[in-house]
């Protein structure tokens, strides 16, 4: 039976009980789970500390519950608008304590100021042998070179358009430059995840990747694109959905509903 789970919006949850019954259920629909804190721009240590407890007590919900679930965090959260030593620091200590239970790990897309550090933060883990993935945006000029490091590194790349302030606009040339990454990891014979909800540029991926569907994971947000999502996890894809949770919700939900709106003003749509 389908567990009946609050939700204030269509984006987010409100605690970790509603993250992980989520989480369980779809699972049972065979897919996979990205949770992520609602707490960005943190601006003290206590409120870095209380982030990186309740990312603790993820880690520890996941394991308790054997689902098939990664963490997602964002440097904001841990310190780096005003410390980037601390926020790299604690990104390691938790990217080893996921590790030591069997959770997987990212460190999320953020503003291009913190593209920087959370490359620094990536190849921290990877140096000392921990897995990682890393969120690259393709409207960044800097991302192809980057792809570059991070490969020489084996951190896992997780491409996505953007959804802060990029350097560029132009919605065709974001998605000529993601499917380029794409194209690039695929050459490369490395794993990946791809983070979009693109109806036009999901079937081409598709098609690129047909023979080697156990080195790609799709990845789709909480809210949108469900029926895609499910017909994928079905059809023997590798399906995961990022599902934030929290009482800080406001930034999240902003870009969200900006995104939808400039998808309208484009007279695109996100795909079912």
């Amino acid at each position: 039976m389908t567990a009946i789970i609050e939700r204030e919006n269509r984006w987010t949850l409100p605690d970790l009980t509603a993250a992980r019954a989520w989480c369980r259920e779809r699972n049972r629909q065979q897919i996979a789970c990205t949770l992520h804190v609602l707490d960005e721009y943190t601006q003290s240590r206590t409120e870095v500390d209380a982030v990186t407890a309740a990312y603790r007590e993820t880690i520890e919900g996941i394991s308790g519950d054997g689902v098939d679930a990664a963490i997602s965090v964002k440097l904001s959260s841990l310190g780096a608008l005003f410390d980037a030593d601390l926020a790299i620091g604690r990104s390691y200590e938790l990217c080893k304590e996921a590790r030591e239970h069997g959770v997987g790990f990212e460190i999320d897309m953020e503003g291009r100021d913190l593209v920087g550090t959370a490359i620094e933060a990536a190849s921290l883990c990877a140096r000392k042998g921990l897995p990682v993935t890393l969120a690259l945006q393709a409207y960044l000029y800097r991302t192809p070179g980057d792809l570059r490091v991070l490969l020489a590194l084996g951190v896992i790349p997780r491409f996505v358009k953007g959804a802060y302030l990029g350097d560029m606009e132009d919605l065709q040339e974001i998605r000529t430059r993601l499917l380029d990454l794409v194209r690039e990891a695929a050459r490369f014979g490395v794993s990946f995840h791809v983070g979009t909800h693109d109806p036009v540029i999901l079937p081409e991926i598709r098609s690129l990747m047909a023979d080697h569907r156990d080195r790609i994971t799709f990845g789709f947000l909480m809210g949108l694109s469900d029926r895609t999502k499910q017909e994928m996890a079905a059809g023997g894809w590798q399906v995961s959905e990022y599902v934030p949770f929290g009482k800080d919700a406001g930034p999240y939900v902003a870009r969200r509903e900006r995104y939808l709106r400039e998808l309208d003003t484009a007279g695109r749509t996100a795909a079912e």
